[in-house]
């Protein structure tokens, strides 16, 4: 377990190199031990300044919740490799050291409601931090990629990589918004800036297709990206979000399945009204295409 003294070391060292290298932004990536949100057993950190790596921090965390076999699967990290390390609680001073008052970013925002959910959990204050959405700004500098998950962005942009290892993660993800600045010219401040995208609304329905008469909702992609032209193509109507009426919920492939979308607003609203008795299908990107494979890409 971490001490105090541990602790104070740690933002000792973090605050005397950030009083002269303030980094420009800080990523942070984190894996669960199970469904639970707040289950962190593993948090990566890294700063960057000037297209340039400053400063990393790495730790295994105690959820004190269990592990499932697909967690286990996903990142290989175990009860047994936890049973010494420190609980969230612990870190919690370290984690807002490094992330409070600073931009930071994060692949999908499901390490946000993670943190958060930990925050929580653990009875500690919340951390107030600027969040930028790696998963954005990759759809802005690359909107015609297949995928943008981390690991597809990696092997398109030739970065080093290994996949749920939460330091790894967060330095790929800093990777991933460096590259983009490049290959745009936008800066930070230019990322964090609210946009407004030509052609936001939703595309019209086909008159007819195999999913006429569908009010399909889209859980991790815009409602005027490829996969709603796919769907509305196929007689679809796209909606904002999940409402008494929808009748289909589609996740998108970026988001990994069992990870993020579980703990998303739309994803429990739909598992509410299915046990409630509604009509309501809960599909992947991937399952939706192969049911619509006969269709033309988009």
């Amino acid at each position: 377990m971490f001490s105090s003294s541990d602790i104070d070391a740690t933002l000792s060292s973090a605050a005397g190199r950030s009083e002269h290298e303030t980094p420009d932004f800080v990523v942070v990536d984190v894996e669960t031990s199970c469904s639970s949100v707040s289950s962190i057993c593993q948090v990566g950190i890294v700063g960057f300044k000037d297209g340039v790596e400053l400063f990393e921090y790495e730790t295994l965390v105690n959820p004190l919740d269990r592990f499932s076999p697909f967690n286990i699967r996903i990142h290989g990290i175990t009860g047994d490799h936890v049973v010494d390390a420190p609980t969230f609680a612990d870190i919690h001073a370290i984690v807002d050291g490094h992330l409070g008052g600073r931009v930071t970013v994060a692949h999908s925002f499901f390490d946000k409601g993670a943190l958060g959910a930990a925050c929580r959990i653990h009875d500690r204050p919340a951390i107030e931090t600027r969040w930028l959405d790696s998963v954005r700004v990759a759809k802005r500098a690359w909107p015609d990629l297949p995928s943008h998950r981390l690991n597809a962005l990696t092997k398109y942009l030739g970065i080093r990589h290994r996949h749920h290892d939460a330091l790894s993660d967060a330095r790929a993800a800093g990777l991933v918004v460096v590259r983009a600045s490049e290959h745009t010219g936008i800066d930070l401040a230019g990322w964090l800036a609210p946009t407004r995208m030509p052609g936001g609304s939703a595309p019209k329905p086909a008159p007819a297709g195999p999913l006429k008469g569908e009010r399909v909702a889209i859980l991790g992609a815009a409602r005027d990206g490829a996969l709603a032209r796919h769907l509305a193509a196929a007689g679809a109507r796209v909606v904002a979000s999940v409402g008494t009426t929808t009748t289909m919920l589609v996740v998108s492939q970026d988001q990994p399945f069992g990870r993020f979308f579980t703990a998303h607003a739309d994803y429990r609203k739909a598992e509410e009204m299915r046990r409630g008795g509604a009509a309501i299908n809960i599909l992947t990107e991937d399952e939706i295409r192969h049911r619509l494979a006969p269709l033309p890409a988009s």
